[in-house]
């Protein structure tokens, strides 16, 4: 959410056609997680040390855990900036309550059950839709930039680009589907019907994404207001929320960081777990996969301390998706290799239109990242 304000206040419409072109690109690689973790009954962190031995699987687990606290720490920080907006407290009083809660539910909670209580909550982000109609915008401008691409390599577009597709298609997202996939072992007769189900709910995100960016396009960037604060993200709400456009905000945002952080933290500590054989299960208590846990509860711990920093939550939430950007290209590789594995997915292996969309995804962002990377370091590509 956070990311899609900045894009909207810098880029206005110009990226609308990439945030359609997220959700066929999302719903790829989320069909193909669906299908590795069904198939193997394995997490991807475990196919991979299968396939590719211990140094493959390190290096993937070093890039996802260091995203993964690095996004941790933004997301903490976005709870933080909702409860700021409803308690008027400073946000990083906020931080370590929201870690230790986080670690709490995990370990002592029923996550499942309060997750699908917080997923109504995350549905106040279709406000949005409703923003971005009365907000009036030039439809035939929203349409021209959504379905005719243009890219102009500005560095706002090119980070803005970039922090789109590293926050929708960050590895702890299709990682973490693995692993729900290989913990709740599915029918092989039913993956069908997993890929279906996953795709219908990108495509409802997919569509929000694109109503969050035109609302706020609108009300922020054509009028040349940048979002540094959450206080300014809201105002995007403003034509449908009216004054209590801070309070939508607030509680869409509150609710959305809940869903993540523990996602985040449980991601985190599965994938070291499969790295090194120690038993994991969010259904297992502390005594029985202590390393597990402890693991989850020092990426949040890391990630606590690095909010307190004080970079600005708005900021971390953008940088973290262009972080997530530059290292997902390694895992969404590994994932696509072990998704072709006979040795992995014996006689169910990914087909081959499938994957050579997977790879046509794994060029974009590879592309958007070499983009990035080479202006940040000539200090090419204007404002």
């Amino acid at each position: 959410m956070a990311t899609l304000a900045v894009i909207g206040s810098t880029t206005t419409y110009e990226l609308g056609w990439l945030t359609l072109l997220v959700i066929p690109m999302l719903a790829v690689i989320q069909a193909i997680a669906a299908q590795v973790g069904v198939v193997s009954k394995k997490g991807l962190e475990d196919c991979v040390r299968a396939e590719f031995g211990r140094a493959w699987a390190l290096l993937a687990l070093a890039a996802l855990l260091i995203v993964n606290v690095l996004t941790l720490a933004a997301d903490l920080e976005g709870g933080g900036a909702a409860l700021q907006l409803l308690t008027h407290v400073d946000y990083r009083w906020w931080l370590a309550p929201l870690g230790a809660l986080t670690v709490g539910v995990l370990v002592f909670g029923n996550y499942r059950g309060i997750e699908r209580v917080l997923r109504y909550v995350a549905l106040l982000f279709l406000t949005y839709v409703a923003a971005a109609f009365l907000a009036r915008p030039n439809w035939g401008d929203v349409l021209y930039h959504s379905f005719v691409p243009h890219f102009d390599f500005r560095a706002a577009t090119v980070s803005g680009a970039l922090a789109l597709l590293g926050t929708t298609l960050t590895a702890y997202a299709y990682v973490w589907e693995t692993i729900e996939q290989s913990e709740e072992k599915p029918a092989l007769r039913r993956l069908g019907l997993v890929q279906v189900d996953a795709a219908l709910g990108i495509v409802v995100a997919g569509l929000t994404f694109w109503f969050i960016l035109i609302a706020t396009g609108v009300t922020l960037g054509v009028h040349h207001r940048s979002v540094e604060t959450a206080e300014q993200a809201a105002q995007a709400l403003a034509p449908v929320a009216g004054r209590y456009a801070s309070l939508v905000f607030a509680v869409g945002l509150l609710g959305s960081a809940l869903i993540a952080i523990p996602v985040i933290a449980g991601t985190s500590a599965y994938v070291a777990s499969e790295m090194f054989g120690w038993r994991h299960s969010l259904d297992a208590t502390f005594t029985h996969a202590r390393k597990f846990y402890l693991v989850l509860s020092a990426c949040v711990a890391a990630a606590v301390a690095i909010g307190l920093a004080g970079v600005p939550p708005i900021k971390l939430l953008y940088f973290s998706g262009i972080a997530g950007g530059i290292a997902t290209p390694l895992t969404m590789a590994l994932m696509l290799l072990v998704g072709r594995s006979r040795n992995v997915m014996h006689q169910r292996r990914i087909g081959p239109w499938l994957a050579a969309a997977g790879w046509s995804v794994t060029a974009i962002v590879t592309a958007a990242t070499g983009i990035y990377l080479f202006q940040t370091l000539t200090g090419q590509g204007g404002s």
